[in-house]
Formats: C-alpha cells, sequence, structure tokens
C-alpha cells in the first residue's frame, strides 16, 4: 500500500489516538489491563481528573462525578476498535438509557499531578446513586487499587 499525498509514514499523531482515563482494573498492573490493553497500548500518563471514587464490594472501583482529584493513566491507543471492547466490559451501550448502563462512557478534562492540562479523554462514570446502592466505600484520597485492602 503507497502512501497517499501528505500523508506520515507510520507516525501516529496525537490527536489521532483515542484517550481514555482509567482508574481500576484497567490500569497497568490490574486484573483487567492484560486482556483489554496490552499490546496494544501506545503511550500511558500519569494523570488525575475530577470526580469521587468509590469502591465496590465486587472487587473494581466507580468513579462518579464530582470534585475531587481521581487518580488513574490516560491509556492512548492507535486502534478505535478498543472501545467496543471496553464499552462490553464496562456494561456500557450508546443506544440504551443512561439509567440502564452501569457506567456511562463520557469525555473528561484531564490533568498531570502538578495540575497542567492534558487535554480531554474518554472515562466510565456510574451514578453516586448506583455506587452507594452497590454498597461502595467512598475513598477520599481517590485511589484505588486491588492490591490494598480498600474496604473496611
Amino acid at each position: 500500500m503507497g502512501l497517499g499525498k501528505g500523508m506520515s509514514e507510520s507516525k501516529v499523531e496525537p490527536s489521532d489516538l483515542l484517550q481514555i482515563f482509567v482508574y481500576g482494573t484497567l490500569k497497568p498492573g490490574e486484573e483487567n489491563y492484560p486482556a483489554y490493553c496490552a499490546g496494544k497500548v501506545v503511550n500511558t500518563t500519569k494523570a488525575v481528573v475530577r470526580g469521587k471514587l468509590f469502591a465496590l464490594p465486587m472487587g473494581y472501583p466507580a468513579m462518579t462525578p464530582g470534585n475531587s482529584l481521581v487518580h488513574g493513566y490516560i491509556l492512548s491507543f492507535a486502534n478505535l476498535d478498543v472501545l467496543t471492547r471496553l464499552d462490553d466490559l464496562e456494561d456500557y451501550d450508546p443506544a440504551r438509557s443512561a439509567s440502564e448502563n452501569l457506567y456511562n462512557r463520557k469525555q473528561i478534562q484531564t490533568y498531570t499531578l502538578q495540575g497542567s492540562s492534558l487535554g480531554w479523554a474518554w472515562v466510565y462514570l456510574m451514578t453516586e446513586e448506583l455506587a452507594r446502592k452497590l454498597e461502595g466505600v467512598h475513598l477520599p484520597d481517590g485511589m484505588w487499587s486491588s492490591y490494598q485492602d480498600n474496604i473496611m
């Protein structure tokens, strides 16, 4: 396949990348990273966003809208098909009403740990009402790991 006029060879422009903010089982080193992200991630950047983080008794977290800092990573993907697999994992279907989804995918502003803007990324959010109904425990430090005892 030849290169069209004005196309760069194999360089992927940052604007062409799919940016997803992850804060739970999709983070590097966590349970779902190998199956959904390993070998597909072009770049990984530590980041924070505004929200509210809960540890759910099922062993994974939920982020809700809020004003606290939530720590995680921006994962950059060159292949947009990753989004379909992640939507399935997060029980998100854009054709359903928001109340029928476990999580809803939204775009959110992301920041470095020092507070500089990193731009927009997709994130999977749960309503606070559902997080509490599922007996989620608020994590005021905004950090979740499957390797620490977050629940009681």
